[in-house]
């Protein structure tokens, strides 16, 4: 572990030039009493960096001395396509690995390309939540990422939208959409894999027996085939509806892209207080009365008749709550 961090503050120095204890100590997660011991310990062995104290002062590496010891380790490689995803690397349990690859990688850049990079990643930043979470709080989560990657199956106990079962999956791959994790696993000997949300995952159990992920299986081409599927299903009804400016102009921000289409296609011409007839399709009378009830007074559903009435009654309820005495 000291080691590690040796390496971590040479790599630091090489890459930023000066920095301080408490700088130091910032990035590695530790007291600047502990940077002051790794300093007289790099100066022990030879390393020519020296500190100046003051405002402007700090530690430095002498002028031209770079280190050699940039190669990456078996899973520093092994991680390295999660070097710009710091935040899931984490939750997957791999922080402090690509941490060490990061610094690697900056610290080999020549001094202009490291400039672009440090530039580059002041200038963008990709978030994987959503605004209104933070995403999946999954315990199972790093423990899931070994099975897949040692290719061993799990039992697991999994709430779904039947109640609580247990299986046992031979875990394929994990994807990460709109901050929620995905394990692509099968059942032995059913030939069909399936998605399994890690956050459902209530127990999981790493078992003995390994098993012989399909050659021919490509994650990426099987998500894209998979969310295909996913969204053809997904809408199965449709409702008729009026919208008022408001309201389509609200539906374009909390809607998805196959009902704000539906509607831009289906939308008769306005009426004099610029209300719009359409069609939009609906995944259920459970989820369009959710969806429809943020437009308020903005939206008027005319089929199907069982989702008016719901929305008429609760309308009625809300009425009734908020009457003045």
């Amino acid at each position: 572990m000291r080691a590690s961090r040796l390496l971590s503050v040479l790599l630091l120095l090489q890459s930023h030039g000066r920095l301080t204890a408490a700088q130091l100590a910032d990035r590695l997660a530790v007291s600047p009493r502990t940077i002051y011991r790794d300093v007289e310990s790099l100066h022990a062995a030879g390393i020519p960096l020296y500190g100046e104290a003051g405002h402007a002062g700090g530690y430095q590496l002498i002028d031209g001395w770079r280190t050699r010891l940039t190669g990456l380790t078996a899973d520093e490689a092994d991680r390295l396509f999660l070097a710009g995803l710091p935040g899931p690397a984490d939750e997957l349990g791999y922080g402090d690995v690509v941490a060490a690859l990061q610094l690697k990688l900056h610290a080999a850049l020549p001094a202009p390309l490291r400039d672009r990079a440090a530039r580059l990643q002041q200038r963008f930043h990709l978030d994987t939540p959503g605004w209104y979470a933070d995403g999946d709080a999954s315990p199972e989560l790093a423990r899931t990422a070994e099975a897949v990657w040692r290719q061993h199956r799990v039992e697991v106990r999994y709430r779904g939208w039947n109640g609580e079962v247990t299986r046992v999956l031979e875990p394929y791959g994990l994807v990460l959409k709109g901050g929620r994790w995905y394990v692509v696993a099968d059942q032995p000997g059913r030939g069909s894999p399936a998605t399994y949300r890690v956050n459902q995952i209530l127990a999981l159990t790493p078992l003995p027996q390994e098993f012989d992920r399909p050659a021919d299986f490509d994650l990426p081409t099987w998500w894209r085939a998979h969310v295909v599927r996913f969204r053809a299903q997904l809408h199965r009804d449709e409702a008729t509806v009026r919208l008022s400016p408001a309201g389509r102009q609200r539906l374009r921000e909390i809607g998805s892209d196959p009902v704000v289409t539906a509607v831009d296609a289906s939308a008769g011409p306005p009426d004099a207080r610029g209300w719009v007839t359409a069609v939009l399709p609906i995944e259920s009378l459970t989820h369009a009365h959710g969806d429809l009830l943020r437009l308020g007074a903005d939206v008027e559903v005319l089929t199907p008749v069982a989702l008016r009435e719901r929305l008429a009654a609760t309308a009625a309820g809300l009425a009734a709550l908020y009457r003045p005495d």
